[in-house]
């Protein structure tokens, strides 16, 4: 029965992933994830989901049966952090490079060195051209929410992609909040039974992994970059769908608008921080300052003329960037400086955030006075 809980952020991932039904969930734990692969546990011990938990080496290790289960031709799940996705690197490529359509949860932390901990968007930021959608959260039902949309985003057959769905650790991950927890038939209703459309079948043979010449590797490039070009409309599709099943949208499922009506500055924010921009905003916009919010929920595919739309009539963008590009600013701020390239808009970007250095609503203020002001913009500390 559908019923609302105040709960932690891991613990609402666990419950929609159980929700999914999958049936293979190879894990290795890591701060700050390791609370979703617990509760997992739990539902797997208590018999509360029929799946196979396999407790792996590493997080090398628990891509890789990612990517068997897969080849088996069954829907699978895993969750990690900072290091482990790193050293997941040299599998991801190959498991899009499959066309699996897995899903995974990356609670975003930040690279060593030196060690830390804490939040920011380091870990999955340097994946981001590794062929996975990259869908982040602002929120706790944000994140429930997107695990069961990025299901039916994957297999969808005109994508076949795999999907990270990221949510900022300790702060989404290790906070309470209420959480809309939905009907096992309303998600059954809307995220049929997994049919895959390649697997291991000895009646009907294919090959996976396969070499490829010269002559061949960039067409099956090309046909990851088609199918993520086609992950845009199907991200859009999906989203009102879901917004139709249960009453829940985050933009169209790609980008935001907030306040742009009649904005001349606007701030663009990734994740947990966007709650932090709308209450600076609102201020504000009180006072009768003209300031506005783009909220980016998907790094990849980057949803370039939505930005264009959302830009066409502000002056200045500044884009928070809690991923530095180590001697060339902010990997964010690049991305989004081409995407509106040719247009009107100038953009600032900010490095901030790093380490888990905390971006309260003075420093928010202090980056709108400084694009208002029409300066550069710089490491925000």
């Amino acid at each position: 029965m559908s019923e609302k809980k105040v709960i932690s952020g891991a613990e609402g991932v666990a419950i929609a992933v159980k929700l999914c039904k999958p049936k293979v969930l190879p894990m290795y734990p890591i701060t700050p994830s390791t609370l979703v692969p617990e509760k997992l546990s739990e539902f797997v011990f208590n018999g509360e989901i029929d799946s196979k938990m396999i407790h792996v080496e590493s997080e090398h290790s628990a891509i890789s049966a990612l990517y068997g289960a897969y080849a088996t031709g069954v829907r699978s799940f895993t969750a990690t952090a900072s290091q482990g996705l790193a050293l997941m690197h040299e599998i991801l490529p190959i498991v899009s490079g499959s066309r699996f359509p897995a899903v995974m949860f990356v609670a975003n932390r930040a690279l060593s060195g030196p060690l830390s901990i804490w939040n920011d968007h380091s870990d999955s930021m340097s994946e981001r051209d590794q062929g996975w959608i990259q869908l982040h959260c602002e929120s706790n039902q944000e994140a429930f929410d997107t695990i069961i949309m990025a299901y039916r985003i994957a297999e969808s057959k005109k994508v076949l992609l795999p999907v990270m769905v990221c949510a900022d650790g300790f702060y989404l991950t290790h906070a309470y909040e209420p959480i809309q927890i939905e009907d096992q038939e309303k998600v059954d209703a809307f995220l049929p039974d997994y049919t895959p459309e390649h697997y291991l079948d000895t009646t009907n043979p294919k090959t996976f992994g396969a070499f490829a010449q010269p002559n061949s590797y960039m067409e099956f490039k090309e046909e990851e970059e088609k199918a993520m070009r086609e992950a845009i409309r199907e991200i859009i599709k999906v989203s009102k769908e879901f917004d139709k099943s249960f009453g829940r949208k985050y933009g169209n499922g790609l980008v935001e608008g907030i306040n742009l009506e009649e904005a001349e500055y606007a701030v663009l924010g990734v994740g947990s921080v966007c709650g932090t921009i709308r209450e600076v905003i609102k201020e504000l916009n009180e006072q009768g300052k003209k300031i506005g919010l783009i909220k980016l929920k998907s790094i990849r595919p980057l949803p370039v003329e939505d930005l264009k739309i959302l830009c066409k009539d502000l002056k200045i963008l500044g884009v928070i960037d809690k991923h530095a590009s180590i001697g060339f600013g902010g990997a964010l701020t690049n991305d989004i400086r081409s995407a509106l390239m040719g247009e009107k808009v100038k953009v600032e970007g900010f490095v901030a955030g790093l380490g888990g250095r905390d971006i309260n609503k003075e420093k928010i203020k202090e980056l709108i006075n400084t694009i208002m002001k029409n300066k550069e913009g710089y490491w925000l500390k």
